[in-house]
Order: structure tokens, then sequence, then C-alpha cells
């Protein structure tokens, strides 16, 4: 369809209209019997080939010239917009878009047809605006970009580069290959293993011009290495436990606490160091610590250091028994007010019988299994239970149940029911225990009702009910 554009005045488009039909009949009679080479041609927007008479393409100028549709797939295609632009010779348009031949300019122009512009939205011309907006390339252009980028990537080797100063720019960018030896060179000299790092924090301690302070930051960093079961062996085969142990001995509290702390470290699921620190004499400079009036702090790293020194290890168990580390246990107990190192003691003790008790209820095979009836026959030879009967701490354990704390009242029942089958007489000869299990229960099931309340099941006090449920029982 040809749209004839009409120039301004009324009177100038009756005399040129006549001119106009003219010249169109004669262009018309001109090119009749051969194909044009500027036809226009409108392609299918959605890709299809074929279809109906809207979807094929058109030529204007030559109402018998044939119709193709996409058959190029390399068409240049023409993207419409609301307003008329210029048709470049060869350039195609999408189907329904509005042809014109402008008769001033001689010049084919296109833009959106009505049924485009019905569902045309804000947002498609935003996206016109952007797009118009960007840098546009030809594929001419984009060609020699990319071979460009290739060349610097990959530059020929044949071919020096005639730009000196790139070269130098290049070159000072990097460093040569021996200097950078060098450094690596200097670099491993720094590096030390944890052995060398050990040694050398030995070397310090031991030395008598270290000061009180750079003391305790070595102790503090042997702590943390001894946390590997390698290096804590290590550690003694350097002679670094005399230093610990001499730490003990020191007048500083501070020094005992940190030494306290590495022993304890390294002593925890070791038992090659339990082994060298009772042949070196740990367990006794640890209950004499506990015996001399000490801080608070003091004593619980000590504790510490004492609870890792005898669990999973009878033959340590053995000597704390039978060289009076109940008794000193037992002094400390009444001693402490606050109820901390009486929940640790308490705790310490029901770990001992716990362990002793779990080794015989193994019931493994002594054929098959040699090492642990081995085990077996040392545990039998701690008479732990028997020594808390005479020792008064069937006593002293139920004392833990006035706290207020939730949790020291749940390490003294567990105590006392792990205790029961040695002090279950003299639990009955105690008539103030039952009556303050019965003010525990009722204490404790109020807050068991009060979880239920809010939705919680199986919660911390319903345990705390049971323990004392069976501890009740016992004491029939």
């Amino acid at each position: 369809m040809v749209r004839v554009s009409r120039p301004p005045g009324a009177a100038r488009c009756r005399l040129l209209l006549p001119v106009l039909v003219l010249l169109l009949c004669g262009h018309i009679a001109g090119v009749a019997g051969h194909k044009s080479g500027s036809a226009l041609t409108v392609v299918n927007t959605d890709g299809a080939v074929g279809g109906d008479e809207e979807e094929e393409e058109v030529t204007v100028g030559d109402e018998e010239e044939e119709v193709t549709v996409g058959a190029d797939e390399d068409l240049d295609v023409v993207q419409p917009t609301e307003h008329w632009q210029t048709l470049k010779p060869g350039q195609a348009v999408p189907a329904g878009s509005h042809v014109r031949l402008n008769l001033q300019t001689g010049q084919r122009e296109v833009k959106l047809g009505e049924e485009q512009l019905k569902y045309r939205t804000p947002e498609h011309r935003e996206e016109e605006q952007e797009e118009e907006s960007r840098p546009s390339f030809s594929p001419d252009e984009l060609k020699r970009a990319m071979k460009r980028m290739k060349e610097d990537l990959d530059p020929d080797p044949a071919d020096p580069d005639p730009n000196p100063d790139h070269q130098d720019s290049a070159a000072s960018r990097f460093r040569p290959l021996e200097e950078l030896k060098q450094d690596m060179a200097e670099l491993d000299l720094l590096v030390e293993t944890d052995v060398q790092i050990m040694g050398r924090l030995l070397e310090q301690l031991n030395s008598s011009a270290a000061t009180t302070e750079q003391r305790l930051s070595l102790l503090l960093e042997l702590e943390y290495l001894v946390h590997q079961v390698d290096n804590a062996q290590t550690l003694c085969s350097m002679g670094g436990l005399d230093l610990i142990l001499g730490g003990l001995n020191s007048s500083d509290f501070r020094l005992q606490e940190s030494s306290a702390f590495v022993l304890g470290s390294a002593l925890s699921s070791n038992p090659a160091v339990q082994v060298k620190a009772v042949e070196s004499g740990a367990l006794q400079t640890l209950l004499t610590t506990l015996v001399t009036a000490q801080p608070l702090h003091v004593k619980k790293k000590v504790l510490f250091a004492l609870a890792a020194l005898l669990r999973q290890f009878p033959y340590a168990q053995q000597h704390f028994v039978s060289h009076g580390g109940l008794q000193v246990l037992a002094e400390l107990f009444q001693q402490d007010g606050g109820g901390i190192l009486r929940t640790r003691i308490v705790t310490m003790l029901y770990d001992l019988i716990t362990e002793k008790e779990l080794m015989f209820q193994a019931g493994l095979d002594p054929v098959t299994d040699p090492a642990h009836e081995e085990r077996r026959r040392q545990y039998s030879r701690v008479s732990l239970q028997g020594e808390l009967g005479e020792k008064g701490w069937c006593s002293l354990v139920p004392q833990l149940l006035q706290s207020s704390e939730h949790d020291h009242r749940e390490k003294a029942l567990r105590a006392l029911i792990a205790m029961a089958p040695a002090c279950s007489d003299q639990y009955r000869l105690q008539p103030w225990l039952l009556d303050s299990l019965l003010a525990l229960r009722l204490q404790y099931q109020d807050l068991v009702h009060s979880e239920m309340i809010l939705g919680e099941e199986n919660s911390y006090f319903s345990e705390i009910v049971e323990l004392i449920d069976t501890l009740h029982v016992k004491l029939r």
C-alpha cells in the first residue's frame, strides 16, 4: 500500500495530483515484466514460513513480483517504532507494519501498524529509548575488534613489539625469577614446626632472665599446642613436664594457675602423658597444691588437671585413693561455700564410679580381648565405693542438694544414685534427706507442669524428677 503525502496547501494538491498520477502510471509501465531490485520485503516476526496472506512478503511497486517468506536468515529486518523511519535498500519489515512512499524525498518509510500500536505499552517505549541510546556496531567493526583482541592476547613471536615503551612497562610489572627464589628461600627459614616452636618456648620458659609476664605468655602458647596428642607427648620427651610441675610449686598464683591449665590440657585423653605424669610425681604435686591455701581460680584449674589425670586411668585412681586423695577432696568440699568446687568434685567422683561400672558391664570375652581383661583387673583394685562410705562422702554429697542451682542439684542426684550401693544405709540415717527429696519433687513437678502448658515435652526438669524418683526408691 502506498500512502501519498500531501504538500501544504489545498491548491497545490489540486495542481500536483494529476501530475503525480501520470508519473506513477509511467513508473509501473516501465518496470513491468522484470523484478525490481529495491523491492520491499515483509517478514513474519514469529519466524513461521508460509501461512495466511498477512504473513506473506509484499513488494511495493510491482504487483506481479514473487513473494518468499523467511528465505534468507541473514535478512536485515527493521524494527518499526511509532514514528516514520526511512528504509534502506534490501531491508525487510515485520508483518503488519505500515509502509509508505514519501513522494517528497522518494524514500520508503515504515512505522508500526494499528494492530501493533494497540498492544503498545510504556515499557516498550522505554526499551526502544534504551536501544537507541546504546552504541551500535556493524559486523565489520566487531570482526576488527575481535582480531585486535586476539593479536593482543597471542602476539606473534616472530613479530617484535614495535613499541619499546610497552615492553619496558610490562617488564616493570614482574620480578626476575632469581629474586623470587631468593625470597622463597628466606620465607622457608621463618617457617617453624610445632616441635621447633615448643622447643623454643621451653627454652625461654627455662631461662632465668624471663619475667613473670613472659612466662605467663609462654605457658599460654604451650597450652594451645598441647591440645594435640603428639605435641603433648613431645612436651614430655623434651623435659617440659618437669618445668610445668615446677610452675605448680611457684609462689606466684598466676603461674600456678597457668601451669595447671597446661598440665590438664596435656593430660586430657592422652594415656602416654598420663603415665609420664604419674611417674614424674604429678599426682602428689596436685594434691599438695589443693591442700595449701590457694585462691579459688587456682584450685579450679588444679581440679581440672587432677580429673584429667584420673579419668580412664585405674592405676592413677588406685594411687589417688591410697595416698589420701579422698580426704583432701573432702576438706576442700567442706571449705567451699559457693558450691562451684563442690560441683566439680562431685562430678569427678561420679565419673570415676560410672566408668568402672561400665567397664564391668561390657562383658567382653577375655580370650578375644585380653587388653580389656587387663583393664578390668586394674579397676578391681580400685576400692572407690568403699572408701567413699568410710571417708564420709555419703553425708557430704547430699549437702549439695541445698544449692539453688539446678545444675548443682542434678549433679548431686546423679552422684547419690551412683553411690547408693555403698551409702544406702547411711542415707536412711539422714531423715532430712527424704524430706528434701519430697520438697524438691514438688518444686520440679510444678516446673514440669509449666513446661507442658508451653508445649514442651521431655524437658530438663522432667529428667530431674526422674532422678528424684529413682533415688527415693533406693531409700525405701
